[in-house]
């Protein structure tokens, strides 16, 4: 694959015992500088225009005077350092330029995967939180879409945790779908079954809270019966494919049970989809706060376009994951 990067991400400083922390990038450096063909490339920041192109105006306004006034606790999560409006654009610059190169033909084991941080699936058109300042996938794909770059685009969310600032960016739009699979009750609570999008975007949003315990059989099924059809339903010129790695079953902050070969095993199964549909992919960072695992997931998220065929494990899922799935489906009719 090819990463983008930027120290500047390092300056949003959390503290030693925040969850999202600098570390998180040097640990993925670290697991990538093992690998084979492994390349950076380092694009410029996202323009405040183009942030308020999903946010508002005056939210963006008080986090940069905040930021400037030295910055502190948002809310109990979400830390702000001197350090932070610096690297919050240039990780939704991060985004861009993935599906940038995505849509310019970068695939195969050019495919773009953004590193940036602070991470964006929370951050909600008025606020900030999550540990998310600005929706670095939303602020791409509305780029893509406002430079006719891209008609369609699609934002498959794979985090533990329900995007629901994605979510509601484009919970209107017939121009944007989002599908997210997430761990059922888990923070933010949103993201239900029921929520499926208003208006012009009626059924442009795909909701799987699976139950907590939920490993790659349940991923791959959820997969395979919901997201996969709606993809093909959608037709999007662009997936970007907003990467958490805090399912994984050793990760610290959640209760779900997906291997690193299941990411593996995910990233193939996203890959023959947009295939299938002709659409560009390009993936941006979001959770994850095992170091370890963290790196391992990016690592086989890089391997399996490099070339590595993923292994099933051939576990059939849970009885509540293939109940879930049929009621969405009926829902979606799918």
């Amino acid at each position: 694959m090819h990463f983008g990067y930027s120290e500047r991400c390092l300056e949003h400083d959390t503290g030693e015992r925040h969850p999202e922390n600098p570390d998180r990038l040097r640990a993925i450096r670290r697991g990538l500088a093992k690998r084979h063909g492994v390349e950076y490339a380092e694009p410029d920041p996202a323009t405040r225009e183009e942030v308020v192109a999903v946010h508002d105006a005056t939210y963006v306004d008080e986090l940069e005077a905040f930021v400037a006034d030295g910055g502190g606790s948002w809310d109990p999560d979400t830390v702000v350092s001197e350090g932070t409006w610096d690297a919050a654009l240039t990780s939704a610059g991060l985004a861009q330029w993935a599906a940038r190169s995505a849509l310019a033909g970068a695939d195969g084991r050019n495919t773009p995967f953004a590193l940036g941080r602070p991470p964006g699936h929370h951050a909600v058109p008025d606020d900030a939180m999550g540990f998310c300042f600005f929706n670095n996938a939303a602020v791409a794909a509305q780029t893509a879409l406002d430079k006719g770059e891209a008609d369609r685009v699609a934002i498959f969310d794979w985090d533990v945790h329900h995007g629901n600032g994605t979510q509601d960016v484009f919970y209107e739009r017939g121009d944007v779908l989002y599908a997210s699979i997430h761990e059922d009750g888990l923070y933010p609570d949103t993201g239900e079954v029921e929520e499926t999008g208003r208006d012009e975007g009626e059924n442009t949003t795909v909701n799987l809270p699976l139950a907590a315990g939920a490993g790659n059989a349940d991923y791959c099924h959820a997969i395979d019966a919901v997201v996969a059809p709606a993809l093909e339903r959608f037709d999007p010129d662009l997936v970007i494919v907003s990467a958490g790695f805090d399912a994984h079953r050793h990760d610290p902050i959640s209760r779900m049970r997906v291997s690193s070969e299941g990411y593996a095993l995910m990233t193939d199964q996203i890959r023959s989809v947009t295939d299938d549909v002709g659409a560009a992919t390009a993936y941006v960072l979001e959770g994850g706060y095992g170091l370890d695992t963290l790196a391992e997931g990016v690592s086989m998220v890089h391997e399996t376009f490099d070339g590595r065929t993923p292994v099933s494990d051939d576990e059939d899922p849970d009885e509540k994951t293939k109940t879930l799935v049929g009621e969405l489906q009926d829902l979606l009719d799918l």
